[in-house]
């Protein structure tokens, strides 16, 4: 009995799983480091210890590199455990979301993409609809939970209630750039909570949800 051990086809190029890896985190050094707009091939490849060759062989261009890579980042899913209430899982949620926002290469990335996004509709297209399924899962996750429990009501709109629990966060990290410490992310959940229990069941206001919005 004879084996025959299996060959690549002939001129086939074998993608090392550890030289793919080498540059997707090169080129997120190298947009923290340089931004977009003068981001190289050559540098990418510096930066990984590979030639320009090894990149053009996965990636036809800067574009087409940069576009996965920020894309499969932005989409990336979050571990969100169910913590009995959404107050509680609106907390978890901003501890994960204020720790990756608040990483060394996304505070440096995220607003020159933004800005490059701006200039480029492929890097616009890309990012919105990497971050708006992203988005929608948590938000489907978040208010299921919340439906089930009877939190909310289940004819809450996902796309408005989102775009209210992500907003606060993303304004504070992202774009004013302002720090947030534990305590904060704890009040932002608790009136974010309220602010969608107002909203979605506005037959059961109360005035401990109201009391939320008052300066502490």
């Amino acid at each position: 009995m004879t084996t025959e051990k299996r060959r690549a086809p002939a001129g086939a190029a074998v993608l090392r799983d550890d030289i793919t890896t080498a540059i997707r985190g090169a080129v997120m050094h190298e947009l923290a480091a340089v931004g977009y707009a003068r981001l190289s091939i050559e540098a990418v490849a510096r930066r990984a210890g590979v030639s320009k060759t090894a990149v053009y062989r996965r990636w036809s261009s800067k574009l087409d590199l940069v576009l996965e890579i920020v894309s499969a980042a932005a989409g990336q899913r979050l571990p969100l455990p169910d913590t009995g209430s959404l107050t509680g899982d609106l907390e978890v949620l901003f501890l994960i979301m204020a720790k990756a926002l608040g990483h060394p290469l996304a505070s440096q990335i995220i607003p020159d993409l933004l800005a490059e996004a701006a200039r480029n509709p492929q890097i616009a297209q890309t990012l919105q609809t990497a971050l708006r399924v992203n988005q929608h899962t948590i938000g489907a996750l978040v208010i299921g939970r919340a439906v089930e429990r009877g939190e909310l009501a289940p004819t809450a709109d996902p796309d408005a209630v989102i775009d209210l629990i992500v907003g606060p966060l993303y304004w504070r990290l992202a774009i004013a750039r302002v720090p947030l410490d534990p305590t904060e992310l704890s009040r932002m959940a608790a009136v974010v909570a309220g602010a969608l229990r107002v909203a979605c069941n506005p037959s059961s206001r109360d005035e401990s949800d109201v009391q939320l919005f008052a300066k502490p």
